[in-house]
């Protein structure tokens, strides 16, 4: 699956599986970016997002809804029915990546960025 790679093709995310076969979930420092499920016979992903831009993509794009199971403000949950273009589901991705990492501790932070440069860990919103 196309966004399993893209989501281990984040600077150190890691894959792990604390919930047991399902979901699988990506961290960077331990801690997670995104959620990929299954949820009837779609996949899922929950994403972590700004809170003015979840409401956006919610009244946007039918496929994008409140995060299942996670704090609805800071968190959707995208359908991936393809009805949300790929660019605009990779975009949704980085941004939760780079909201995580924005949000480690300073020392974990610039740990990264040393080791990977600013660009690979904020894209567009370095």
């Amino acid at each position: 699956m196309q966004i399993q790679q893209w989501l281990m093709a984040k600077p150190e995310a890691q894959l792990d599986y604390p919930f047991g076969p399902d979901p699988a979930v990506f961290k960077v420092q331990g801690k997670i970016f995104a959620l990929l499920f299954r949820q009837g016979d779609t996949d899922c992903v929950n994403l972590k997002c700004d809170p003015q831009q979840a409401i956006g993509l919610r009244d946007l794009f039918a496929a994008v809804t409140p995060g299942y199971h996670m704090n609805k403000r800071h968190w959707n949950t995208v359908k991936l029915d393809g009805t949300v273009p790929d660019g605009e589901l990779q975009r949704m991705l980085d941004h939760s990546y780079t909201l995580v990492v924005r949000g480690l501790r300073l020392a974990e932070r610039r740990g990264l960025e040393a080791r990977h440069g600013r660009s690979a860990l904020y894209g567009s919103e370095a």
